[in-house]
């Protein structure tokens, strides 16, 4: 039987958000401004992470704002990449700083989230950016995957208000800024994670599904209320195959709603980012940058 579920499609919504991006960016340069700028650090080989950085500087590229890519050795020292941070952070002409995370294990994550200036925080993560989405304090910049979920279900008409929402992991990048931007639209949160008993248990009340735990189709068809809204951010390669959290299959004949992987959440990501950069840009200049033009 053909499933109902609604396929909260990303990849077409962000095709959407980078035209507009795309067509304000134009407009800034037509004035004589500079376009957005933002410089992306990545230290070591990971090949997912290679991957990753190169999505979002062709995505950059796409809508206009220039990227500057520094690209160091696994073997850089915590102090090495500090200096580039604060040597970024000084520069007029970026905008915004993303680190390409994780980071090799000898450079602690936190000293260089603490590195990066607020104001150019385009993850999301320090601590002032966090501690205003938590505090329900506008101006800020809310971590990309988070916010790219809230504009998909913000495109699909999905409430978040009073509605129960599970999300299932718990972790700094996903997990956690989630849930506090659900609190903030006024949601009711369970977050699962490694420790709880019995996730099937909140699972199965969610009117809002969320999974975020990299585990090929840990979200199984009877974990899912008839009728829920299922957010699936996890993404695996198994073999030739690229899998998420949610057995799709098995859920979208339960779900009203279901994003599909790929094509879902990634996208919103990226376009989540480049939407941060704009705004740093944005903020940081009040378009009151000299035009390059005079």
């Amino acid at each position: 039987m053909e499933s109902s579920a609604i396929i909260l499609d990303g990849k077409s919504l962000s095709e959407k958000i980078r035209k507009e991006i795309r067509e304000e960016i134009e407009g800034y340069v037509q004035k004589g401004y500079r376009p957005p700028c933002l410089a992306v650090v990545l230290v070591g080989e990971d090949p997912p992470s290679l991957v990753y950085v190169k999505n979002k500087r062709k995505a950059c590229e796409s809508v206009g704002i220039k990227s500057l890519f520094y690209h160091l050795p696994h073997n850089t020292n915590l102090s090495e990449l500090l200096d580039l941070i604060a040597e970024l952070n000084a520069r007029e002409d970026v905008d915004g700083i993303l680190v390409q995370l994780p980071l090799p294990n000898h450079i602690p994550m936190e000293e260089v989230i603490l590195a990066i200036s607020p104001k150019k925080d385009v993850d999301g993560f320090h601590p002032e950016n966090m501690g205003r989405l938590l505090g329900r304090i506008e101006g800020g910049f809310i971590p990309c995957t988070p916010l790219g979920i809230d504009l998909l279900l913000k495109h699909y008409n999905i409430e978040l208000k009073g509605k129960d929402v599970a999300i299932v992991g718990a972790g700094f990048i996903v997990g956690r800024p989630l849930s506090a931007l659900l609190l903030w639209r006024d949601a009711t949160v369970s977050v699962c994670h490694i420790h709880t008993k019995d996730i099937k248990k909140y699972t199965l009340e969610a009117d809002i599904l969320i999974s975020a735990t990299g585990v090929p189709h840990l979200i199984k068809g009877d974990m899912v209320k008839e009728g829920a809204v299922v957010v699936d951010v996890g993404i695996s390669k198994v073999g030739e195959k690229i899998l998420g959290d949610v057995d799709f299959e098995a859920v979208k004949e339960k779900a009203y709603a279901i994003t599909p992987v790929p094509g879902g959440v990634g996208p919103m990501t990226v376009s989540a980012l480049l939407l941060n950069t704009l705004k740093a840009y944005e903020k940081k200049t009040s378009l009151s940058i000299q035009p390059v033009i005079s």
